[in-house]
């Protein structure tokens, strides 16, 4: 579940979504690990969507790192690759006390590694592709969220929630949150309308 959700730069992230565990996990099932790899390739997907290929940014780099140390684990580690089974491929290894060209070990031959890499390569692409389809039927709700990050900086769970029912943000008086001049009500109306050019904050995967 969401926790929160925030265009507000923190170090090296221009924003992040917050998600909480329902409970203590030890071990996560093959489609878990799928439906983290859609997640993360969300901000990627969304700026090529909205701004086109050309202006996508490099707001995704730890977002695309993650999807592909996740996917190389799968398929080396965890045995969830049909090609490769469920052996385990260690990587190259290096003794970072002797130097990379005297300790650099090779562990699999150069057409296991070939597999491998082309493994990884499909599942980073499938969850790019799950991606893109989710996005492109959910276009208005992208818009409404974008948009209401736009006014309000940061959304809790429960008013992103609100916000894809088609409900109002309500907040307190207290809660010192003035909307920028110039960017429209997040209220929902008929549906999401186009963000205008610029740059777009790149949610990071959490």
């Amino acid at each position: 579940p969401i926790h929160k959700a925030t265009i507000i730069p923190r170090g090296r992230a221009l924003g992040m979504v917050m998600r909480l565990p329902e409970k203590d996990q030890y071990a996560m099932a093959r489609d878990q690990l799928e439906a983290n790899l859609v997640v993360a390739m969300g901000g990627r997907v969304a700026e090529d969507l909205i701004f086109g290929r050309e202006k996508v940014t490099t707001g995704a780099s730890n977002d695309i790192a993650q999807a592909t140390q996740i996917a190389r684990k799968m398929v080396t580690e965890w045995g969830m690759s049909d090609k490769l089974g469920p052996l385990r491929y260690n990587e190259n290894q290096e003794e970072i006390f002797l130097g990379h060209s005297v300790a650099q070990q090779k562990n699999v031959s150069d057409a296991t590694a070939e597999v491998i890499d082309q493994e990884v390569r499909a599942i980073v692409d499938g969850a790019d592709d799950d991606c893109r389809k989710i996005l492109t039927e959910n276009i208005d709700d992208l818009h409404t969220l974008a948009n209401a990050l736009l006014e309000y900086e940061t959304l809790t769970g429960d008013e992103i929630k609100a916000l894809l029912r088609g409900e109002p943000i309500v907040r307190d008086k207290d809660d010192d949150v003035t909307p920028p001049t110039g960017v429209r009500s997040s209220v929902p109306t008929t549906g999401g309308a186009p963000l205008g050019p610029g740059p777009t904050p790149e949610p990071q995967g959490g």
